[in-house]
């Protein structure tokens, strides 16, 4: 099959699939006599692979290194359940952070009176004034390094 045709069986744009062909996670594909791309179903099995692992968040790196282990039928499960452990961990702290930004978000939203008024405390906050006037006030915690309040 073309590329067009891998794409749309393995979920992968061709844009994506020539870029994963350019570093090396996926082979060069197979070059028909017109000098276009030929994909296989094995191609295809392992575009699938990495669409999934994506859509988990894996990094590319650990995506390269899954795809390695997949292929390996010697390997041990008790590698890739901790390339899967130690994503999670990645995933849970994210997600603290995102719910961190959240509240953040949550606390601006509820000063800004949303009016005709030009004062707006979330645009401050992003200039840095809201939230420095708040935290000397003691009126929040003081923010972390990202600038979020835990």
């Amino acid at each position: 099959m073309n590329i067009g045709e891998a794409a749309a069986a393995s979920g992968v744009s061709a844009k994506m699939i020539r870029y994963y062909e350019s570093v090396g996670l996926i082979p060069a594909a197979a070059r028909g006599e017109n000098g276009y791309r030929v994909y296989g179903p094995r191609d295809v099995s392992t575009l699938s692979f990495i669409h999934r692992a994506r859509r988990l968040g894996f990094s590319m790196a650990r995506i390269e290194r899954l795809v390695d282990l997949w292929r390996n039928q010697g390997r041990a499960s008790a590698e890739v359940k901790a390339i899967a452990e130690d994503h999670i961990l990645e995933l849970r702290s994210r997600a603290e952070e995102l719910a961190a930004m959240a509240r953040t978000l949550e606390h601006l939203a509820r000063s800004c009176h949303g009016d005709a008024r030009p004062d707006c405390p979330i645009l401050e906050d992003l200039a840095g004034v809201e939230m420095e006037r708040q935290v000397t006030a003691g009126k929040l915690p003081e923010p972390d390094a990202a600038g979020l309040v835990r």
